[in-house]
């Protein structure tokens, strides 16, 4: 089970958000790497939510609707 990450973080970068410890960003525990794993408003932007939610609503890929790739 994935927990829920907050949508808008105040300061996405103080944290890493690569498991449900959220580490400080000066102090990964959990050994998931050398540097901390970006939230996705970093990553793809402040509207990263709903452009997720279009993807999802689209529905199937191209290969699946019959349609040569």
């Amino acid at each position: 089970m994935m927990t829920k990450i907050p949508l808008h973080p105040a300061h996405p970068e103080r944290t890493c958000w690569g498991c449900d410890k959220y580490c400080p960003a000066d102090d990964l525990r959990c050994g998931n790497g050398t540097v901390r794993t970006m939230h996705p408003c970093e990553l793809f932007g402040e509207d990263w939510l709903e452009s997720l939610a279009e993807k999802s609503v689209s529905g199937a890929p191209d290969c699946e609707r019959g349609q040569t790739v």
